[in-house]
């Protein structure tokens, strides 16, 4: 297991068997689906299954999304991370995808640009990648200006499973 990341206000460490009751809230709520398939969960069973996947992940890719927690709670919020993509989006094959998903109580608070700043400091001084990538549901605005305060910049729109996404690129300055 690695070493979490520590934010002014939040934890970001491996998702655990232990989250699937917020993994549930998380994923069983439509508003949270809107842009991401319109296809919450509708057993723990489900959200057990995803967390199984992500920790395989882990062991495949060295790296999946993480979970991100209130370091003054230590309440789940939700998700953040970096994944090994090995399909093809947008024409791209093999990268690292960044992205986060919240439970709705928690939006708006700004908890995906803080855990993602974390996220792209160790992914380009950690990991070393050369580039970062993320796309969203055109219609998404919450999430754009979250990958736009992070520094990404939008490339292009394209189709993917029937919607219409946006896709950014961030490059390791250092790199």
């Amino acid at each position: 297991m690695k070493e979490p990341i520590e934010t002014k206000r939040l934890i970001l460490r491996e998702l655990l068997l232990s989250d699937a009751d917020g993994m549930f809230e998380l994923d069983s709520n439509p508003n949270v689906h809107l842009f991401v398939g319109k296809k919450p969960v509708t057993t723990i069973e489900q959200s057990i299954a995803q967390i199984e996947n992500i920790r395989q992940q882990y062991k495949d890719f060295g790296t999946g999304r993480w979970a991100v927690v209130l370091k003054e709670t230590n309440e789940f919020l939700g998700w953040s991370g970096i994944k090994f993509i090995n399909y093809e989006i947008n024409g791209h094959k093999e990268f690292y995808e960044i992205g986060y998903r919240f439970i709705e109580k928690h939006w708006g608070k700004g908890y995906a640009t803080e855990a993602g700043k974390a996220f792209v400091d160790y992914a380009f001084n950690k990991m070393k990648v050369k580039a970062l990538y993320a796309y969203a549901d055109e219609g998404n605005e919450a999430s754009r200006k979250a990958l736009e305060k992070l520094g990404f910049r939008y490339v292009n729109s394209f189709e993917y499973e029937g919607e219409l996404e946006v896709w950014y690129e961030l490059k390791n300055p250092d790199l």
